[in-house]
């Protein structure tokens, strides 16, 4: 957290960050992360280490939340420290942020790829390079199996 506060948006740099979900304290379950979710006017920080222990993640400008359409401002973007911090932000070409429900969290996408998926159970996701963020795979392979996750809101 303290290395993306640079590439937060300003108004956020000197907010409190608070952990609202984590899978090591709360399991596995989009569901679970959900509900665990801060104010409805909430920016959140998803972190996500995997299975071959590269960390990376996204930053929404809105509480992470089930939906039936794609949310979230231009204010959103895709991170990796894979070797060392890579911010990827929004193209402008699509709108196409953040939407989830109970099988799937997706962020970012166009022609039928999504900068970061994450499956119902948190077990498995995956990466691609999309239109709205024009990123790089944020793993090392284009599907990965998560370790640990981890939702950050503002206190």
């Amino acid at each position: 957290v303290p290395q993306l506060g640079p590439q937060l948006p300003h108004r956020l740099t000197q907010q409190p960050w608070h952990l609202l979900y984590s899978t090591g304290r709360d399991g596995f379950s989009l569901r679970t992360l959900y509900r665990s979710g801060a104010r409805p006017d909430s920016p959140a920080l998803l972190l996500i280490r995997d299975t071959e222990a590269q960390a990376f993640g996204a930053f929404s400008s809105s509480v992470i939340r089930s939906s039936s359409g794609f949310y979230g401002t231009g204010e959103t973007f895709l991170f990796s420290f894979c070797p060392e911090l890579k911010v990827f932000r929004w193209t402008g070409k699509n709108d196409f942020f953040v939407k989830g429900d109970v099988n799937l969290l997706m962020v970012g996408g166009g022609s039928g790829r999504f900068g970061l998926w994450l499956d119902g159970d948190l077990h498995h996701g995956g990466s691609q390079p999309c239109e709205t963020f024009d990123n790089d795979t944020l793993s090392h392979r284009e599907e990965f199996c998560i370790q640990d996750l981890e939702l950050w809101g503002l206190a």
